[in-house]
């Protein structure tokens, strides 16, 4: 391929080389594994930081899903149910996993059905913002769920970042208005 992006064609490396010399700029190849090979007339210090800056906007949107815990009790009263939900509600809204996990104590333990009910019920509470990812299972002392979100942590983080951008314009919209109505008034 040629300086402009045009179709050179086929060539020898010495033909390709001699054009590269030519246009000032460096022969680089960018498919080595094709038949036959692709070459690219371009100038390669270009080429490597804009590599760079593709690999660098990669890591920036690439997002890592945690893994949130909400810990409940057996005999847990409503509003602290209410609570853990909404806290669950706001790890997935966040793009994050969440591993809801019930304590059992003493007698607690003989009763594990009242677990998975407690499970089941925080599971239907929360559908619309995740999907349980794992079954509840005893794990000792404890019984423990994973709800995976909906959306994924990049998705997530984008929505906020609007939502952000959006109440941020309208708190300008408000100043101006405000400023302008103070205007008027003298």
């Amino acid at each position: 391929m040629g300086p402009g992006g045009e179709q050179v064609g086929v060539v020898s490396v010495a033909t390709a080389l001699r054009l590269a010399r030519e246009a000032d700029l460096d022969l680089v190849e960018v498919a080595p594994n094709s038949k036959p090979p692709v070459a690219k007339i371009m100038d390669y210090g270009k080429f490597k930081y804009e590599a760079a800056q593709k690999a660098k906007e990669a890591r920036r949107n690439q997002a890592n899903t945690q893994l949130k815990e909400v810990r409940f009790r057996l005999k847990i009263d409503t509003h602290d149910y209410e609570t853990k939900m909404k806290r669950a509600v706001g790890f997935l809204n966040g793009g994050d996993k969440v591993k809801a996990m019930i304590q059992f104590r003493g007698r607690e333990q003989s009763r594990p059905e009242l677990g998975v009910q407690l499970l089941q019920k925080f599971a239907e509470d929360i559908a619309e913002f995740g999907v349980v990812e794992s079954r509840p299972r005893q794990d000792g002392r404890n019984m423990v769920m994973v709800i995976a979100p909906i959306k994924n942590k990049s998705e997530a983080r984008a929505e906020m970042n609007a939502r952000r951008a959006q109440e941020k314009a309208e708190r300008r919209q408000a100043r101006a208005e405000k400023s302008q109505a103070a205007a008027d008034k003298s």
